[in-house]
């Protein structure tokens, strides 16, 4: 097996990996809900590498996305769904639809008469994903209603806030960010029952309504979530690093050293830059 710039042999390479008899064990017994994190992974890695301007980066990780498109493909052909010509068929004929102004007659020669009728073809569109829906006896659609706006696509985070901005419309909100933080000792009481009685499913659900109120009061204070996290995010490499490298010119490994010792140096670390920020003040 070679590599090559024709996507059928990616196509190829999928379909070894998934043989029951000759496969990886690994992506034999891969499912699409055991795939689904590492897809979403790949999609922020995509991002991640087109904030960075690393080109480089940008081709690999554009790479490892597009195998997880075929990954999920070659598991839908296995169970008789559908295949990665299918999906291929199904984008092509979809932007061939919403471009008539390109690739058909239309009298669209306007930014805002190309949106209506962008709109009026994704009406269409709508209607006839409804319609295989119900063939298929599916009921529950998050794509109606008055939250039916919100993508569930979003970051979880992203997801959460915009249903409360959008539920706060309707006055289904907080009057204030004090009973939040009420709600919120609330919901670390009933997460400490759910883990006393080593429930793993109620653990999850009551972690998922901690952090949704958490959510909710960052939203009332203005301070976006997912910046606000990613903050922390940085701020914790920053000092972990502090640590690492405080340990390697003590001759010591992170594996070898005791808790003691590294939240030490990590308290020493937030000292460090508290004095900075003191310093600049």
């Amino acid at each position: 097996m070679e590599p090559s710039k024709d996507i059928s042999r990616l196509i190829e390479i999928m379909a070894a990996l998934r043989d029951p008899e000759t496969g990886c064990p690994w992506d034999i017994e891969q499912n699409f809900e055991t795939i689904k994190p590492y897809t979403v992974e790949e999609a922020y890695e995509v991002a991640d590498a087109i904030e960075r301007k690393d080109m480089d980066d940008l081709c690999d990780e554009l790479g490892d996305l597009l195998l997880q498109v075929v990954f999920h493909a070659r598991m839908a052909e296995e169970a008789g769904e559908f295949s990665f010509g299918d999906v291929v068929e199904a984008i092509t004929r979809k932007m061939i639809r919403r471009h008539p102004h390109v690739f058909a007659r239309s009298d669209a020669d306007t930014p805002d008469a190309v949106k209506k009728q962008w709109d009026e073809i994704k009406q269409a569109e709508k209607r006839e994903r409804m319609e295989r829906r119900a063939l298929r006896g599916i009921t529950e659609d998050f794509k109606t209603g008055f939250l039916g706006s919100v993508q569930r696509s979003f970051p979880a985070l992203t997801e959460a806030l915009k249903l409360q901005e959008r539920a706060a419309k309707v006055g289904f909100d907080w009057s204030a960010p004090e009973p939040i933080l009420d709600k919120i000792e609330e919901e670390v009481d009933e997460l400490r029952i759910a883990l006393r009685e080593g429930d793993k499913s109620k653990v999850s659900d009551e972690l998922g309504d901690l952090i949704f109120a958490v959510v909710n009061i960052g939203r009332h204070v203005k301070a976006d979530p997912e910046q606000a996290l990613r903050g922390t995010n940085t701020k914790f490499r920053r000092r972990f690093n502090h640590i690492e490298t405080v340990l390697d010119a003590e001759g010591e490994s992170l594996e070898a050293a005791s808790l003691e010792r590294m939240e030490e140096i990590w308290q020493a670390a937030k000292a460090i830059e508290r004095a900075v920020v003191a310093g600049a003040e």
